[in-house]
């Protein structure tokens, strides 16, 4: 086989596009392979300028770039690895990696353009941009969720913290209330079962005085019993949201005189209560009843941890539509250290010793205020005395 057909085989047979072009970009020759991928027959190429198979700019550009390359001064191959776009004959537009030569003959030269369609490859590059993108929502999607994973999961560890605190809690009030339950139940049961006992034996003596001191013990001892039933019966209906506040209107003057008065019988020797108004009016609209267990588990406290001979002060103040209730003692008063846990149910102060109580009734008090939308307040200073107020709106 000579030169030339050897050559001729290799071009009509590559699988790359071969085209060959005149110094004008008129088509002189084309592989089947560049006829297949433009779509077009030889007959309707050969004999047109090259920029028919391009889109624009290209297409209006073609010959501009001819020329610039003749006054170039750039010699040999031109272009390659360029990577273009062709229109086929249908219009449509596909991409292909482009190498120019330039063959000079002794009398003219020609450029032959290797075209090696990049279609599958560009296809194949979207795909994986696709996948890619798809792939990036994902992780962002996953890392979304990872992150609100791990805030469910702090969250439930805060939770945990807070039921492990709270079972803490639990725990410390049910060590407060057996303690405080063995200790308060059995020494009244204790001194009533001595008392009675002693009745028997007093009776028989006929010793009416040490009887009476006795009976009064009794007496005392069912009182103390009785309040802290009272008590554990008023906390079990707050902590079931059986407690709400009924409004009516009642005149606090008459109303805090019958309390003091009531209170004053159950005073301590030479205890005295002395009850004062400040305001030029007296009504009030709130719910009397839990004001006055307030006010009597106020006076209470002041009374049992007050000395005898002292003075327990009752005032109350209205004025500009607000109502306030102070009850003030010079008793034992409050450490401060004890003074932050005050309100807390079976909390009580380290100084109260052999005083009889449950621990309940200031955190009872503070419940009934806040059901009546009030507050409290305490000042108290050890060895000085206490005073508590108590602040309502009592016209909302």
């Amino acid at each position: 086989m000579d030169r030339s057909k050897f050559l001729d085989a290799i071009i009509e047979n590559a699988i790359d596009g071969i085209i060959t072009i005149d110094d004008k970009g008129i088509i002189e020759h084309l592989n089947p392979a560049a006829l297949d991928l433009f779509g077009y027959s030889r007959a309707e190429l050969v004999g047109a300028n090259i920029s028919v198979l391009m889109p624009e700019p290209d297409h209006s550009r073609h010959d501009s770039y001819l020329s610039k390359y003749e006054h170039s001064g750039q010699k040999n191959i031109i272009g390659i690895g360029r990577e273009v776009s062709g229109k086929r004959r249908d219009g449509t537009i596909f991409p292909f990696r482009l190498g120019v030569s330039e063959i000079k003959f002794s009398d003219r030269k020609i450029y032959t353009g290797f075209i090696h369609d990049l279609s599958k490859e560009k296809a194949s590059e979207e795909q994986i941009k696709s996948y890619t993108e798809k792939l990036e929502v994902k992780i962002r999607e996953r890392t979304q969720d990872l992150v609100k994973l791990v805030s469910e999961l702090e969250m439930a560890k805060e939770n945990m913290r807070a039921l492990f605190q709270k079972e803490k809690e639990l725990n410390q009030l049910k060590t407060r209330f057996v303690s405080m339950a063995s200790h308060e139940f059995r020494t009244p049961l204790s001194s009533i079962q001595l008392s009675a006992s002693l009745i028997d034996k007093y009776t028989t003596r006929h010793d009416a005085a040490s009887v009476e001191k006795h009976t009064s013990k009794i007496k005392n001892s069912i009182n103390n019993l009785t309040t802290i039933l009272n008590d554990f019966l008023s906390l079990e209906k707050l902590e079931a949201g059986k407690v709400e506040a009924s409004a009516q209107a009642f005149n606090i003057i008459s109303f805090a005189e019958e309390i003091a008065e009531e209170m004053q019988m159950m005073t301590k020797q030479n205890q005295h209560i002395i009850y004062e108004h400040t305001g030029t009016t007296a009504e009030v609209v709130m719910d009397s009843n839990l004001l006055r267990n307030c006010i009597i588990n106020l006076i209470s406290n002041s009374i049992k941890y007050s000395g005898e001979d002292t003075l327990i002060q009752f005032n109350t103040i209205l004025k500009n539509d607000e109502l306030i209730l102070e009850v003030s003692d010079n008793g034992i008063g409050i450490p401060e250290a004890d003074q932050s846990n005050l309100f807390e149910p079976f909390f009580r102060a380290h100084n109260t010793g052999d005083i009889p109580g449950t621990g309940l009734g200031l955190n009872i008090v503070k419940r009934y205020v806040g059901l009546m939308k009030g507050s409290i307040a305490c000042r108290s200073e050890q060895h000085q005395g206490t005073v508590f107020t108590l602040t309502f709106q009592p016209g909302e």
